[in-house]
């Protein structure tokens, strides 16, 4: 029995033709800040975003290790019965869908990973700003998640769903980051895996994704200039064509 996972979707009920693309917010996010991909690529597939455990509107505690956090994600689609599902992720987002794609190999059909890396280290700033000065936090993520050339009204927009979110759910989302390391394993990874970067991202800087591209066996890599770590809420009309193109190049 999992807890109550909410979602939103533009894809109600699921269309058995398509696909499901599954999208997995960052750490202190949530479902909302996948708008712009849920309307703009539901032609294309079934468009799902989740609040994983303890954020948003989802019951239970927040998940500190994204093997944990993976198998909610597949609890959750064996729940709605998603059909062939492309789990999409940024940042510890995209950590779960790497995880996912080792883990649960025959239960997804492909993955989508944004600010992504086979390991993340959390500086201890992080965790020592969250547990002091929360807001303070939030500005911080504001000024190392956005290139300078991001929309304030996009850094608005994340920071404050990240303000919302509880501090304790916040930090347990970078301990779960802190502890992802599948540098060993991640040329395991057979399914076609689109990795985009942002060439201004401070967070998982281009070589994290230079570097996944070269280990999985279909990885296919663009960066994105002018773009920091927040990438689909930086350049959403540019992700949407790169993930619909890359859907419709492999169904």
């Amino acid at each position: 029995m999992i807890e109550i996972i909410n979602y939103l979707s533009a894809n109600w009920p699921l269309k058995e033709d398509l696909p499901t693309l599954v999208f997995l917010h960052g750490a202190g996010c949530q479902a909302k800040a996948w708008q712009p991909q849920l309307s703009g690529l539901a032609t294309v597939a079934n468009t799902i975003a989740i609040d994983l455990p303890g954020h948003g509107g989802s019951e239970g505690p927040a998940l500190d290790s994204i093997p944990a956090l993976a198998e909610a994600v597949r609890a959750f689609l064996q729940e709605i019965k998603a059909t062939r599902p492309i789990l999409c992720g940024l940042s510890m987002g995209s950590a779960i869908v790497l995880q996912y794609l080792l883990d649960y190999p025959d239960s997804a059909v492909a993955g989508i990973a944004m600010g992504a890396g086979a390991r993340l280290n959390v500086a201890p700033l992080i965790f020592q700003t969250i547990a002091k000065d929360y807001a303070g936090f939030v500005a911080l993520m504001g000024r190392l998640a956005f290139s300078p050339s991001a929309k304030p009204e996009a850094v608005q927009e994340i920071s404050q769903l990240i303000m919302s979110c509880p501090p304790e759910v916040t930090a347990a989302d970078f301990t779960a980051c802190h502890s992802f390391d599948v540098l060993q394993r991640v040329e395991k990874i057979e399914h076609p895996l689109l990795i985009i970067s942002g060439q201004e991202d401070k967070m998982t800087p281009p070589k994290y994704a230079e570097f996944l591209e070269k280990q999985v066996k279909r990885g296919i890599l663009y960066h994105l200039l002018g773009t920091g770590h927040m990438i689909p809420n930086e350049k959403p009309l540019k992700v949407n064509k790169l993930i619909g193109d890359f859907i419709k190049g492999f169904l």
